[in-house]
């Protein structure tokens, strides 16, 4: 097999995102802290790890690199049934882990697995199938109804984690995919209108409406609710054009929680300035823009979806990553792609770019006599809708 033809600019992205990351997990973990130290944490403890999770990242960028698209078509099912199952094992004991008031990981050495981070690409492989098989009317409230309900079944076990922002982004990524796929607005926007009265109701649970008040004016409380988004704020302003340097930020001794995690970006704004986080933001931008080139080169409905899927799924949890760093969003707690420090969200992002990357080649499903009925089937069906054409 050749792999003279991948898309070498779109590896390169991510090499260098992932390297960025690698650098400011270091800068914002090497100093120690009195709570780290009364754990017997050392300055290289949170790097080694991260470094530990590239080298599994990058070995499942290679598997998903030489996983045929018909095989992922066809394991669309099975992966959603044990994403699932995932989720499940997050409230068993012994099995699931429980951090700051949330229960969404599951124990797995040497470290821990986030299920909702998998339910993500799980559903863009599922919706890419889905909306790609012949039977698929856009014209069809049935048709349009079923993967919401398969969101919705998702959404109830996120929700009791709880992780608010995850399943927010689960329905980001599949409204996105179905609206992409053609089905009418008034599908998608009557929907919204009838899940308003619960998505108000979650948001009134007391810590997820100080988080909304907090947003709208953290000054209200500086030293409670709205000191994390004051702290991004001043790290962000600290940096001015060209950051305090690498190394020198003051917002990660302790002042900015998750200066590693959710709000890493903030800390590379104050490190290397308003230029820092243009090009951040530029990679982010052209990683994208190359997804959608390579969705649009290829010629099957399926693949199509796949890259289209897999291209909004790490683009739009950066841009909310972005907006919650930068008050534009209350905090939701999505690391940013290939950057934060959390393995969970590297190891499916890097799976998904080596998805892309096999696309990229312009390899085709193999599976040509199945491609030739979906074929008839689509044009038995178009036949049927307008008549002959």
């Amino acid at each position: 097999m050749t792999i003279a033809r991948y898309d070498r600019w779109l590896l390169l992205v991510m090499v260098l995102l992932t390297g960025l990351g690698a650098l400011m997990i270091y800068s914002t973990t090497s100093v120690i802290t009195p709570v780290l130290a009364k754990k017997g944490v050392s300055e290289f403890y949170y790097f080694k790890r991260h470094l530990f999770t590239i080298l599994i990242g990058f070995s499942f960028m290679v598997i998903a690199y030489r996983i045929n698209p018909g095989f992922i078509k066809k394991a669309s099912i099975p992966l959603l049934i044990f994403s699932f199952v995932l989720l499940i094992l997050v409230f068993m004991p012994g099995i699931g882990v429980s951090a700051g008031g949330a229960q969404r990981w599951i124990r797995l050495w040497p470290s821990t697995f986030q299920p909702s981070e998998l339910v993500k690409l799980a559903m863009v492989i599922f919706l890419a199938r889905y909306i790609s098989m012949p039977g698929f009317r856009t014209d069809s409230f049935v048709s349009f109804l079923k993967p919401v309900l398969v969101m919705v079944l998702f959404q109830i076990l996120i929700l009791k984690q709880p992780d608010f922002g995850a399943a927010m982004s689960l329905a980001f990524i599949t409204f996105a995919m179905l609206f992409l796929s053609g089905v009418r607005l008034r599908y998608i926007a009557s929907l919204i209108v009838l899940a308003l009265p619960v998505v108000i109701k979650l948001a009134m649970q007391p810590y997820r409406l100080k988080r909304i008040t907090s947003f709208l004016n953290p000054w209200d409380d500086p030293q409670g609710s709205g000191f994390q988004l004051i702290q991004s704020f001043i790290a962000l302003g600290s940096g001015g054009l060209t950051g305090v340097g690498l190394g020198s930020s003051k917002q990660k001794l302790a002042y900015l929680p998750e200066s590693h995690t959710d709000f890493i970006f903030s800390i590379i704004g104050e490190e290397f300035g308003f230029f820092g986080v243009t090009i951040v933001i530029a990679f982010f931008l052209f990683l994208f823009i190359k997804g959608i080139e390579i969705a649009n080169r290829t010629k099957d409905q399926f693949v199509y979806y796949l890259a289209t899927g897999l291209s909004l799924m790490i683009a739009l949890q950066a841009l909310i990553n972005f907006a919650v760093a930068t008050g534009m969003v209350p905090t939701k707690g999505l690391p940013l792609p290939f950057i934060s420090y959390g393995g969970s969200s590297l190891l499916v992002n890097m799976a998904a770019v080596g998805i892309l990357l096999n696309i990229s080649r312009g390899e085709e499903i193999r599976e040509i006599p199945n491609m030739n009925r979906e074929i008839l089937a689509r044009r038995k069906a178009r036949r049927v809708l307008y008549g002959n054409k």
